[in-house]
């Protein structure tokens, strides 16, 4: 008897809170498109409620960015199934255009190199800059012939420190992305770093996969702390690839070709400045060179 008295009244509780809760026109509004009796319903008050609010956050979003909800881009969202309740974190329609928008930056490999240029947009690059014309015009002509299935060498974009290299280079891919190009932007220095680290692990899927990849730019040569074998066997063998299978490779460096082919020597040695040599001839067979010398738009 006495569990049945309190069971009426947990009851009559629930009522009361659940009838003072279709006060709230957000609450109500979203009660009111479930189709289950309230008798059902005011089990699940906690949780509409809960709901409730994100659905009002939902009716008040400008962007998935601005998104307030626990999931961003999802909503708790009560679900009848076999007349019962549940609820669920359901993707909001701006999330998904947001990832249907983005989804040819799945196409971009980006290895060690800033989220900002996940970003990059060749319609958003500095044109206020007579000395940014002729690399402007090299990324035109590339992206122009690479849409048309036409064969273009690639890109050696040398020039000072923040003038904008890496930028130009990922805005291109980014839009080669946008039709399906595959493609791989890495950082050298810390590619070689990454590579040495992984013998024995996964050492030959990360290689061969920058070795065998459509579109390749390699960012910042020359920063690198050269030695024999990143030189010989991994600078030497990809170049030796994309060269005999003429897979398109841009580089930004912050030395010229000739500044580049020293660096390359290690030491004096007339060994050693044959084998920079022929690396030189790779580069020189892949690439045409352009100078990006510029404002540093990284102080700004």
């Amino acid at each position: 008897m006495e569990k049945l008295v309190l069971k009426n009244k947990d009851t009559n509780l629930l009522k009361v809170n659940f009838k003072k809760k279709l006060d709230d026109p957000i609450f109500n509004e979203l009660v009111s498109t479930i189709d289950l009796p309230s008798d059902c319903l005011m089990k699940y008050t906690s949780k509409l409620i809960e709901a409730s609010i994100e659905y009002y956050n939902c009716k008040n979003c400008k962007s998935y960015l601005g998104c307030k909800n626990y999931m961003k881009g999802y909503s708790y969202t009560p679900i009848v199934i076999n007349n019962s309740l549940t609820f669920s974190y359901v993707e909001c329609a701006k999330k998904h255009e947001m990832d249907e928008k983005n989804k040819y930056l799945n196409n971009v490999y980006y290895f060690e190199i800033p989220a900002s240029l996940k970003g990059a947009s060749l319609k958003n690059i500095y044109k206020d800059d007579a000395k940014r014309i002729d690399a402007i015009k090299k990324i035109k002509l590339f992206y122009d012939s690479y849409k048309k299935h036409e064969y273009s060498k690639g890109i050696y974009l040398s020039g000072s420190f923040g003038s904008g290299k890496s930028y130009l280079i990922a805005a291109l891919f980014n839009e080669l992305a946008k039709m399906g190009v595959r493609s791989a932007i890495i950082y050298f220095p810390e590619f070689l770093r990454k590579l040495k680290a992984s013998f024995g692990v996964d050492y030959n899927e990360l290689f061969d996969s920058i070795k065998k990849v459509p579109l390749l730019s390699i960012d910042d040569i020359g920063a690198e702390k050269l030695t024999d074998w990143a030189r010989d066997e991994i600078l030497g063998s990809i170049l030796q690839y994309r060269m005999d299978n003429k897979l398109p490779t841009c580089f930004t460096s912050n030395l010229n070709l000739k500044e580049l082919e020293n660096h390359l020597q290690i030491t004096n040695s007339s060994s050693d400045k044959v084998k920079a040599r022929r690396i030189m001839e790779r580069i020189n067979f892949l690439t045409d060179e352009v100078t990006l010398i510029g404002v540093n738009r990284r102080s700004e």
